[in-house]
């Protein structure tokens, strides 16, 4: 399993992960953060791995920070043209060695951030860090690599707008939000990729801006020695020169009504209904987010009464689920149907305006509570299983908040909810001045 705290194994139970007021920490490995000199932070998480180490490279910028009218999607864009190398390694020459080494690596973006992701064998670990402090200091391409890749990101765009999902996201955030950067999609505005093209130098300035150590999260996993890579990453970043910008974001105002918008979608699809409402920025000081979580598996999940009413026995519905996506600025909560009649969109809108009124006024019953509590807890940590599912659940929790610490906070937070936390959350957060609704309808026949 890993470098577990003494008390390590017991939490992998379902009684040790109940309310259980001894239990001071939930993450359950041993950790070590640090900061170089630069400003670079690197989190190492020894684990009982023979030979297997992920090596995760946060970036804390994603879409949100694309603040400056006319260039979103350039978060995006960059999680392209870091694999374009340097003069050192040269992107094919960079593929080759990767390719050598056995190693698995990708990257994606989010709003908030992005992440540069490698999983391989132990004595690989000075090499990688090598290749990848050398493209994040060094990262080298010309105009015709970055047209080309701009064109391949603006391939990407016109491919997702033959998914509704991708469309019905883009009209949503379009619709509730007038000035934060929410408002764009992760890969932009699609007048902005078309002008991609002609923006090279303001690429340069954006890997200037944001690229820089104070900016960047190392997560380090697997079977390691602390002592040696600590050694490795002052070697190899230690010259990293600082000169991250923050970006201008601007605040977005209260919403004073409800909103809606009908979409129709060039294709064939059933009816898709997402109903959002405006949340709150994920912090570790409040415990908002892990009441929102649970109440969204109580209304929503496949154990709820609704999941029950509208895909089991009444069968009007393909699925019915929350989505509350963490975010380090004030988001949407999701909740998202696909309806199998245009009939019946109305109906299933009102079941689930129907169903949060109910939460606001009704306590849950409070055993339902504290088995979904130890559910979610017991969830999230047998998926710690291996470097990089560790690297993978920790991910966004230390893009928003620059550490693992809040991970206990977080499910800290969730064993203490009661019922009235949950009724407070939803009176809060699900009015009717902060809803956006988007209707999707397929092309008819």
């Amino acid at each position: 399993m890993g470098k577990l705290k003494t008390y390590g194994l017991a939490i992998l139970t379902l009684g040790a992960i109940m309310i259980g007021n001894a239990r001071a920490e939930i993450f359950p490995y041993t950790y070590q953060t640090h900061t170089l000199d630069n400003g670079l932070k690197y989190i190492m998480i020894p684990m009982e791995t023979p030979d297997l180490v992920s090596y995760f490279s946060i970036v804390r910028t994603g879409s949100r920070d694309e603040y400056e009218p006319g260039h979103s999607g350039f978060a995006h864009l960059f999680e392209h043209i870091m694999f374009r190398g340097t003069k050192n390694f040269p992107g094919d020459v960079y593929d080759e060695m990767v390719t050598r080494l056995g190693a698995d690596g990708n990257a994606y973006t989010t709003d908030d951030y992005t992440c540069y992701h490698m999983t391989f064998t132990s004595d690989d670990l000075e090499e990688v860090a090598m290749l990848e402090s050398d493209r994040f200091q060094n990262l080298d391409y010309d105009k015709a690599e970055f047209q080309t890749e701009t064109g391949a990101v603006y391939g990407e765009y016109r491919k997702g707008r033959t998914n509704p999902y991708s469309v019905m996201f883009e009209e949503i955030s379009d619709l509730a939000f007038d000035k934060h950067t929410y408002r764009h999609t992760t890969i932009g505005f699609e007048k902005d990729i078309k002008a991609m093209p002609q923006m090279y130098d303001y690429s340069k300035s954006f890997f200037r801006r944001y690229y820089r150590p104070e900016n960047v999260v190392l997560l380090i996993v697997g079977d390691i020695n602390t002592g040696r890579t600590s050694s490795i990453i002052q070697q190899y970043y230690g010259n990293w020169t600082p000169g991250y910008q923050s970006p201008q974001i601007q605040t977005e105002p209260p919403q004073h009504g409800a909103r809606s918008r009908v979409v129709q979608y060039n294709g064939r699809t059933l009816p898709i209904l997402d109903i959002a409402y405006k949340g709150p920025a994920f912090t570790a000081d409040k415990k908002d987010f892990a009441a929102l979580e649970v109440l969204g598996e109580l209304a929503f999940g496949e154990n709820s009464d609704l999941y029950k009413r509208l895909v089991i026995q009444e069968q009007k519905v393909e699925f019915v689920t929350a989505s509350f996506q963490k975010t380090r600025d004030p988001g949407l909560l999701h909740v998202i149907s696909m309806i199998r009649s245009e009939d019946d969109v109305d109906y299933v809108r009102q079941l689930v305006f129907d169903t949060l009124e109910r939460y606001k006024n009704q306590p849950v019953d409070p055993e339902k509570l504290q088995e979904l509590k130890s559910r979610e807890t017991y969830g999230f940590l047998m998926n710690l299983d291996t470097p990089s599912n560790v690297a993978n659940n920790l991910a966004r929790y230390v893009a928003l908040s620059g550490g693992v610490g809040v991970v206990d906070v977080y499910f800290q937070d969730m064993q203490r909810l009661t019922p009235e936390d949950i009724m407070q959350v939803a009176k809060k957060y699900f009015a009717e001045q902060s809803r956006n609704v988007i209707i999707l309808e397929g092309a008819q026949e």
